[in-house]
């Protein structure tokens, strides 16, 4: 049994590997990098608004963003795109910062329209065209590149109940879900039996380390309830978990990967209000508290925000929208580069139904290999030998983020 094969039986115990062995890369000093992947796939065409495209209107009435200016409108960002007003106290003070960057038409060239087919394929960072090999996920393997669990090296966490694919493989790494934070599925008295099972084996030091993880991050998280008071954080919602993934990755993590669900929308969409706004408000909320907690460390810290695909352009007969392609990811930091902060970025299309993927959805052209591949080299200086490492085959495509 290998050591990660272990841990991952161990449901309330961070997960780990053995230390990656590939050449170390000259990483930015203290450079931070946090992923969060919103489940369920979302509309983008709604977070990132063409209002100046009559197609838009004419494709969505009922659930269209109105144009800046009217009830519940568009918050402008320029001739051709608006933010959702649902971001107007979150989110869009960072853009105006230069410290927010939203790049329309991305995503995988994965075709199935499967949450789990392309969850999966996007978190693995393979070609969608090859078998997949499910023992590395690319944040892992970037860490591996990192030389992640060397003294002194970057270390990765997920803020999930279980590791996600997009950090397994042989790079040390952890999990912990942070949305409540109760009573552990293992006790101390099991910890103590699960350990002596292994003393005097192969394995000791792994399951060490592996609860004490766990009971690291335990604590941290409880010195912060505890000193709480009148302005107690509620472990309910984004926003308190996003605050305890800053303080956590302030003090010790590099590397940070979260998952948002509840992105799904056949049904009852919404416009400026409705379901969807209220999602997209708290998870602004949650940004501005990550941002808020992370200190001075924001300047050196970079938050990408996907999901597996878009929505459909069009609105369907339930005022929702169905399974789509290319949809918009968002890049916040607070040391993004000028060409990139304050702007929408990337290769762009016209919005209008000619340009509709098979007459339906947005198309992508910022395939996501290469745009992480591209921020990489630019956060961590890899070389291409070492992003080939990350993405085998994948030319990086250099936006200038950081």
């Amino acid at each position: 049994m290998q050591r990660r094969d272990l841990l991952r039986t161990l449901a309330a115990a961070p997960l780990a590997g053995a230390a990656g062995r590939l050449l170390a890369a000259p990483a930015a000093q203290g450079a931070k990098l946090l992923v969060v992947f919103l489940r369920g796939a979302y509309d983008g065409a709604s977070l990132l608004v063409p209002h100046a495209s009559p197609f838009y209107y004419e494709a969505r009435p009922r659930i269209a963003i109105a144009r800046p200016g009217e009830p519940n409108g568009a918050l402008p960002l320029d001739a051709r795109w608006g933010l959702h007003p649902a971001l107007a106290a979150s989110v869009m003070p960072l853009y105006a910062k230069g410290q927010a960057a939203f790049l329309p038409f991305a995503g995988t060239d994965d075709l199935s329209r499967s949450h789990f087919e392309t969850q999966d394929s996007i978190e693995l960072g393979q070609a969608p065209e090859r078998s997949r090999d499910y023992r590395s996920g690319f944040l892992n393997r970037l860490a591996g590149v990192l030389r992640s669990g060397e003294p002194g090296a970057p270390e990765a966490i997920a803020f999930t109940d279980q590791l996600p694919i997009m950090l397994r493989g042989d790079a040390r790494t952890a999990n912990m879900a942070l949305g409540t934070m109760g009573r552990p599925g293992i006790d101390a008295r099991q910890s103590q039996v699960i350990q002596a099972m292994y003393r005097d084996t192969a394995l000791a030091q792994p399951v060490a380390e592996g609860f004490a993880v766990r009971d690291e991050v335990q604590r941290a998280v409880k010195a912060e309830m505890d000193a709480a008071s009148r302005n107690a954080m509620t472990s309910r919602g984004f926003e308190a978990v996003a605050r305890r993934m800053a303080r956590l990755m302030r003090e010790r993590f590099d590397i940070g990967f979260v998952d948002v669900g509840g992105w799904d929308t056949h049904v009852g969409q919404g416009a400026g209000t409705g379901y969807l706004a209220s999602r997209l408000e708290e998870l602004g909320r949650g940004v501005a508290g990550f941002v808020q907690e992370m200190d001075e460390d924001w300047r050196r810290t970079v938050v990408v925000v996907l999901s597996e695909f878009g929505r459909t352009f069009r609105e369907n007969g339930n005022g929702g929208t169905d399974h789509g392609h290319g949809t918009v990811y968002w890049v916040l930091g607070g040391g993004l580069a000028a060409q990139a902060g304050g702007h929408v970025i990337g290769e762009q299309a016209e919005v209008s139904q000619p340009a509709l993927f098979q007459n339906r959805d947005w198309p992508v052209l910022n395939e996501y290999r290469a745009v992480f591949g591209g921020l990489f080299a630019r956060m961590y200086g890899l070389t291409p030998a070492q992003l080939d490492r990350v993405f085998p085959g994948v030319a990086p495509k250099d936006l200038g983020l950081v």
